[in-house]
This record gives structure tokens, C-alpha cells and sequence, in this order.
């Protein structure tokens, strides 16, 4: 009985810790509303910075979530998901190329899936939330959130750059 009565005080500190995170997060409603006059990420200096309000100009509500305050799209959202036409996957905040159409692959993840970036295309940080150590992937031109990159891709490189759809845009050739 006492096994169990630790294991369910376990569970529950977990579960809690977890909401407790989980609430503490901006929405997108929030992140959205903020209005700091501050470029995001001020400690790294990028080739484009611009401030909340400049970004808020020129992206949508739902890129701003994903590029500038490192939100997820919903999964299977992105019409980018499903598009193998040849060519490059841009940032939808800055137009930098970071995945050419070569790279691509269905991963049955719901998100634009490549197994190598353009060279110097992007930047990499750890990103330790949601209970887990991931590797974030951002660009390199402006930092912009774009998804993380795990090692469960296909061949040659054996990764899976797992883009959010809306912080690409696709550029035909």
C-alpha cells in the first residue's frame, strides 16, 4: 500500500509541475498581445533584428507565435506538409533559404520534414522546456523559431529537421 501511495504522490507532483508550466506559458492571445519594443532574442545579435511591434508589421498572428515567441503549429495543419514540387523552403520572416525541396521527406509527423538544411542556413540552441532536452533549430539571418531537429531521419544524415509549416514559405522553381 505505501508502494503505491508514492507512486501516485509521484505521479501527481509530475502532473502538477507540468500544469503548473503549461499554465505559466503565454497563449497566443498573449504572446500576440505583448508589446515590448525589444528585438527578440537581444542577447544574440542577428544580421535582421527588429522589435516585437516591426515583426507584429509583417508577420501573421500565427507566424508571430511560431517565429518570434518559438510556439508549434498544430500538427497535419500546414499545407506545406504535403508539397514536393522542386524547390526551396524559405523563413517566412526574413526569406533567408533554409531547405531546398532535395532534403524533403513524408516523416508522418504533420510537419515539413528534411534531413539537411542549406548550409549556414541555420542556428541551433538546446531547449530544455516541456520536461525533455531537445534541440531547437532557429535561422540564422533574423533567429526566428523554426522547429527542432531530432536523429530519427532517413538516410545520409540520419536527422529529421521537423519544420512548423508556417514558419516556411515555399519558392517554386
Amino acid at each position: 500500500m505505501k508502494k503505491r501511495d508514492l507512486v501516485i504522490t509521484g505521479v501527481a507532483a509530475i502532473a502538477s509541475s507540468w500544469l503548473w508550466q503549461f499554465l505559466q506559458s503565454p497563449s497566443l492571445e498573449t504572446a500576440i498581445a505583448s508589446d515590448s519594443d525589444q528585438p527578440q532574442n537581444a542577447t544574440k545579435k542577428y544580421k535582421i533584428m527588429k522589435t516585437e511591434a516591426e515583426w507584429k508589421e509583417i508577420l501573421t498572428p500565427e507566424q508571430f507565435h511560431v517565429l518570434r515567441k518559438h510556439g508549434t503549429e498544430r500538427s497535419f495543419s500546414s499545407p506545406l506538409d504535403k508539397e514536393y514540387g522542386k524547390g526551396a523552403y524559405h523563413c517566412a520572416g526574413c526569406d533567408l533559404p533554409l531547405f531546398t525541396s532535395d532534403t524533403k521527406f513524408n516523416s508522418r509527423t504533420g510537419w515539413p520534414s528534411f534531413f539537411a538544411p542549406i548550409e549556414g542556413a541555420i542556428g541551433t540552441t538546446i531547449d530544455k522546456s516541456l520536461f525533455m532536452q531537445r534541440v531547437e533549430v532557429h535561422c540564422s539571418r533574423c533567429g526566428g523559431h523554426l522547429g527542432h531537429v531530432f536523429n530519427d531521419g532517413p538516410k545520409p544524415t540520419g536527422q529529421r529537421y521537423c519544420m512548423n509549416g508556417v514558419s516556411l514559405k515555399f519558392i517554386p522553381v
